[in-house]
């Protein structure tokens, strides 16, 4: 028994540790501005050919292509005739053309949409009667007849001990 006692004695000590508590709650309550992003896309022409002869308008052997800019979109010529070069022989032909966006003359309207293939435009917020409550630790968060906003709470709770 003698040889446990100084166990027992390490075992009953008394043991001190540092505690700390915190606890904080946040709001956040925020209202989107207008904003429009628009990407203009451009012209592209493609063809290509095998055994194949290309003929334009003014009968010069031409493939086409693009011409003068309207606008910001080029004006396009294709081949009037596509003629296979030697009768029974294997021939290939594909020609692709997309016409881009013509550049506008003034600065997208936000709500309305413009002439871009590729528009986004959302309206500016409106708060209604959204709200937020932060009493105590307790919140409520109100989205209401709000328009365009975020609401963001938060409750954190902190215990450190040492």
């Amino acid at each position: 028994m003698k040889k446990f006692l100084p166990f027992l004695l390490l075992f009953s000590a008394p043991v001190y540790a540092d505690m700390m508590h915190s606890i904080s709650s946040s709001v956040k309550f925020e209202s989107l501005s207008a904003a429009t992003s628009a990407d203009k896309i451009g012209s592209s022409y493609s063809i290509s050919g095998n055994n194949v002869t290309t003929t334009d308008s003014n009968s010069a052997a031409t493939i086409g292509g693009f011409g003068t800019a309207t606008n910001g979109v080029p004006a396009i010529s294709f081949p009037s005739s596509i003629v296979q070069s030697t009768a029974g022989e294997a021939f290939s032909f594909s020609t692709s053309y997309l016409e881009g966006d013509a550049t506008s003359g003034s600065a997208p309207t936000v709500g309305t949409v413009s002439n871009f293939s590729d528009l986004t435009s959302t309206s500016a917020g409106s708060v209604g009667t959204a709200a937020v409550t932060l009493d105590n630790h307790t919140m409520a968060l109100t989205p209401g007849t709000g328009t365009g906003i975020v609401l963001t709470g938060q409750f954190v709770v902190d215990l450190k001990i040492e």
